[in-house]
């Protein structure tokens, strides 16, 4: 079915990837675990990665925010937004992804989860919730199929 969210496609909030950049821990965790296969996918939205872009000149430096983008928009696979989306929805949602990395309690609330399945399949959590249920083998042999080979890319190249 098309329009079934894809297991290996992960939604990073603006928090999330301004956290990775900055502060490591549970974000770098969370995200080194995508950067790591070549075979799962960072969505985002140019709004998405214009917001971490604002969140990272505010906190630090409008040079490094700009270089970070940079990055985001050679790393990840890009999908259109409707203006009036929240970006991380708006990614998760037209990318299919079947994952969304966010701090945002509004957005990982039973209450939320349940307005988003009517709508939307995707697993909301927080970083250090994904990093530590992340299975990389289960997924690849669900995703890829056959033996999982670890991973086969540098996170931090």
């Amino acid at each position: 079915m098309a329009d079934r969210p894809d297991a290996a496609r992960v939604v990073a909030d603006a928090d999330v990837l301004a956290t990775d950049l900055l502060v490591g821990g549970a974000a770098r965790e969370a995200l080194d675990h995508v950067r790591s296969h070549s075979w799962i996918e960072l969505v985002a939205t140019d709004r998405l990665l214009a917001d971490t872009e604002a969140v990272v000149a505010t906190l630090v430096d409008p040079e490094l925010a700009a270089d970070h983008r940079e990055r985001l928009e050679r790393e990840r696979v890009r999908v259109d937004q409707p203006a009036a989306d929240h970006p991380a929805l708006a990614s998760a949602y037209r990318g299919r992804a079947a994952h969304l990395l966010s701090y945002d309690e509004r957005l990982r609330s039973a209450r939320a989860g349940m307005r988003l399945r009517s709508r939307l399949s995707v697993s909301v959590r927080s970083p250090a919730a994904f990093a530590r249920l992340f299975d990389p083998a289960a997924l690849h042999e669900a995703v890829e199929g056959g033996p999982y080979p670890g991973p086969d890319v540098d996170p931090r190249a």
